[in-house]
């Protein structure tokens, strides 16, 4: 995922790309560090004959056919998990980012505006690495030395609201946002998340395999590395690295599984201020958010994981003051580590990366600098990108499409054989309530109360920190503003908000090879049509399909119509759940079952909104291009998104974390559904992507 996104409850935001941003922002793309910044985004058609196999059988494995050469001609560069199109994409972008960035932190180049000295002052700051090694772990000791100075367990509220404001970290226990109320989406209430691990989910903490357990041997190994820059000597530091492991353990044994926090019921439990003292009697609410500066508090939270409390409380109440100590100093630590001197970014990275991912190399201080930029001043850098890559025109054919598309649900909607007309109506009315965004905000965001220091790298990171924190704070009990978005223009993705009930295409989404106005429609009706069907089906996929037209948590299904949608969508989830991702590692199809709903409804809908356009502009679907039918550019376009190489470390901890299935399947596993496909390949019964009719998968 984007590195930045707002605090609203994971379950509620889905995306065709994030499998593709996931691992802590170790997916994205990386060039040589030697190659200069672009002036120029580059040009690369959205369906590209040098990136296929023509070897390869289609009807066989579509995947090779249409990737193939791509895969054979992209390796993974060094410091990457893994490389894709949308990776290769974000590299070029970041690029041309960073040749922005680069000339607003020139000093005395021509007159910046407001925004644009924060931003050059910001990069400036970042990039001067020697001025970070100088100062090591100095920034930090302010924190530290509070940490260092807790008398008693009373004194914790206080204590963690510094750090939580200073760090917007939820490896800090917890985390208190806001979002919008479950059952009325037009509220925006008190959020209480959990937290506190580091690891990327509860599994590395609990599975008991060969692999799970070397892991977190080397888990305690870097953390004790860790605590011996910290000074500590060697036993006292392994020491340190136990006491920090027993604690995770414990809220982590404590936490929602992935495929439970789809769930949205899961992650629903409001209540009063009173009550959600009660989960933690250890811990003094009241004096946590009299310290955040929010008075004696709001009314009423969301508690997601209220079981995690209780287990906070404990754990709480069983650790000593020196074992909390240990705790803050290696969260405080640990997250701050990639803003520190090169020895603790490389030690960061040495398990982060390297052990956890795979990936050879770090990144070049560049690119770390532009994604912060990017995740701290999102909007005023998303303006710069917008003014030079995104026109209305392009706004206008996105939009068109984007209608065309709806227009094909609808009449989808309407033609189901398996829906009462009473289910149908409110499908109808919650479709027509989707708001398109396409671009940007149409009102950016204000950072003029954010304080950018060019001399102070660490200082800037934090007080961005802080800025962000007391912003979604600031939201609680104010009218909901629908105008928000959740990525800034510049992220190479798209997204749906199933509480928003809206669907939002940032600029970068819309450039080539995604959407290439040079080509015909018929690749960009496969990957842009597709994505956008993608984001659409989202609103009705198992999670989305329990919210309404308003956004609230709702059934407003019939009692027969909700189980024969979970009959289809029990066909999914048990041809996903045969796929292997690595070594014997099948995919958790429960987890990924939202995002190949999408995925196929997707697919369908670009597809017939496609020949509804060809059949309105009087537009022949004979005439081939490259030797290849309009049908068969439609699929090699929607497939050629998902070209990629994964690391096999990149990809054992996709299988537990990530909601998306890998590239391969999230080709082959639709194309077998679609009688089209194998009509435009002329496939035949017994080939590999060919289902016979009863078996096939279909929901929208």
């Amino acid at each position: 995922m984007p590195t930045s996104m707002p605090k609203r409850p994971a379950v509620l935001k889905t995306s065709l790309a994030a499998s593709l941003l996931l691992l802590a922002g170790m997916a994205l793309a990386q060039a040589p560090s030697a190659q200069a910044p672009l002036q120029a985004l580059p040009y690369t058609p959205s369906l590209d004959p040098a990136a296929m196999d023509k070897q390869a059988e289609p009807c066989e494995d579509f995947y090779q056919y249409a990737c193939g050469g791509w895969m054979l001609n992209n390796p993974i560069p060094a410091d990457q998990s893994r490389w894709s199109v949308y990776a290769k994409m974000a590299d070029d972008n970041q690029r041309y980012l960073w040749g922005i960035l680069d000339k607003l932190a020139q000093p005395g180049g021509e007159p910046r505006s407001a925004n644009q000295g924060k931003l050059g002052d910001y990069f400036a700051a970042c990039m001067d690495e020697a001025a970070v090694n100088r100062l090591g772990l100095q920034p930090l000791q302010p924190q530290l030395a509070r940490i260092q100075a807790l008398q008693s367990k009373q004194e914790l509220p206080a204590l963690l609201a510094a750090l939580h404001l200073g760090n917007n970290n939820p490896r800090f226990f917890f985390n208190l946002g806001a979002g919008q109320d479950f059952a009325d989406s037009s509220q925006v209430i008190a959020f209480a998340f959990a937290g506190g691990i580091s690891l990327p989910d509860r599994d590395y903490y609990t599975k008991q395999d060969a692999k799970s357990q070397r892991l977190r041997q080397q888990f305690l190994a870097h953390v004790a590395t860790m605590f011996e820059h910290l000074g500590e000597t060697p036993a006292a530091a392994r020491a340190a690295a136990r006491s920090v492991l027993a604690t995770e353990t414990a809220l982590a044994r404590a936490t929602l599984s992935r495929v439970d926090k789809r769930d949205p019921y899961k992650s629903f439990h409001k209540m009063d201020g009173r009550a959600l003292q009660s989960l933690t009697p250890g811990f003094d609410w009241a004096a946590y958010q009299q310290a955040l500066g929010l008075g004696q508090g709001f009314a009423v939270y969301n508690v997601t994981e209220p079981r995690f409390f209780k287990a906070l409380d404990a754990r709480l109440k069983a650790m000593s003051l020196a074992e909390l100590k240990t705790y803050l100093s290696w969260a405080l630590l640990s997250s701050q580590a990639p803003h520190l001197s090169s020895e603790l970014v490389q030690q960061n990275f040495e398990f982060f990366g390297h052990t956890l991912t795979g990936a050879p190399q770090l990144k070049p201080r560049w690119k770390r600098c532009v994604e912060l930029v990017d995740a701290q001043l999102g909007e005023a850098l998303g303006q710069e990108f917008v003014a030079h890559n995104f026109s209305p025109e392009l706004k206008e054919k996105t939009q068109e499409m984007t209608r065309e598309i709806e227009l094909a649900m609808a009449q989808s909607i309407q033609g189901l054989a398996w829906m009462s007309e009473a289910t149908k109506t409110r499908a109808l009315a919650k479709l027509h309530a989707i708001v398109n965004k396409v671009g940007y905000p149409e009102r950016w965001r204000d950072y003029s109360a954010l304080a950018v220091t060019r001399g102070d790298f660490l200082g800037n990171v934090q007080q961005g920190n802080a800025f962000e924190a007391r912003r979604q704070l600031a939201k609680i009990g104010k009218p909901l503003d629908r105008g928000e978005w959740g990525m800034t223009p510049s992220t190479v993705n798209a997204y749906y908000d199933a509480q928003m009930n809206d669907i939002n295409f940032p600029a970068a989404v819309l450039q080539p090879p995604l959407f290439d106005p040079k080509l015909d429609d018929a690749p960009n009706y496969g990957n842009t049509g597709g994505t956008i069907g993608h984001e659409l089906t989202h609103g009705f996929d198992d999670e989305g399909r329990q919210f309404d037209a308003q956004g609230n948590l709702k059934d407003w299904w019939t009692l027969k119509d909700g189980k024969a949608f979970e009959q289809r969508a029990a066909c999914i989830v048990k041809q996903y759940g045969g796929y292997t991702i690595v070594d014997d590692i099948k995919i958790n199809s429960r987890l990924t079952l939202g995002e190949d709903i999408a995925d196929l409804g997707g697919l369908i809908l670009a597809m017939s909104a496609w020949k509804a356009h060809m059949a309105s502009a009087g537009k022949s679907l004979e005439a081939r291009i490259d030797g290849l039918t309009p049908e068969q550019r439609f699929f090699i376009g929607y497939a050629q998104w998902a070209c990629s190489n994964d690391r096999p470390e990149a990809l054992r901890v996709k299988a537990v974390t990530d909601p998306h299935s890998p590239g391969r399947y999230r080709v082959n596993g639709l194309v077998v559904n679609m009688p089209e496909f194998e009509k435009a390949f002329a496939c035949k019964p017994g080939q590999k992507m060919v289902k016979p009719e009863a078996q096939r998968c279909k929901i929208w």
